[in-house]
């Protein structure tokens, strides 16, 4: 005889889930830069963080590594802030490519 059961919808609220992504993506920073950094939604990454092309390569694959996921370029060229990049983090993770 097959148990029946429930499935629990397991997370916290949207706001929930976007700290935590920032909170993950200000880890990676950190740990790209070398250095503490305070973010927010409009934190500008190359500008705000000071970056340079190298940096930002290295946190683009630190942060494919870290979600894994593979951001085309195109879409590399659309993040500006970090509220650019979790959505196209969500976005990507969600297995849509634009």
């Amino acid at each position: 005889m097959r148990q029946n059961t429930q499935l629990a919808v397991v997370g916290g609220t949207d706001a929930e889930a976007s700290a935590s992504m920032r909170n993950e993506i200000s880890t990676i920073f950190e740990e790209v830069l070398g250095r503490p950094v305070s973010i927010r939604d409009d934190t500008d990454i190359v500008e705000d963080l000071g970056m340079d092309s190298l940096g930002v390569m290295n946190f683009v694959m630190a942060i494919e590594d870290f979600y894994d996921i593979s951001i085309p370029l195109d879409r590399i060229a659309q993040i500006q802030t970090v509220a650019d990049l979790m959505a196209a983090v969500e976005s990507l993770r969600a297995g849509h490519a634009a």
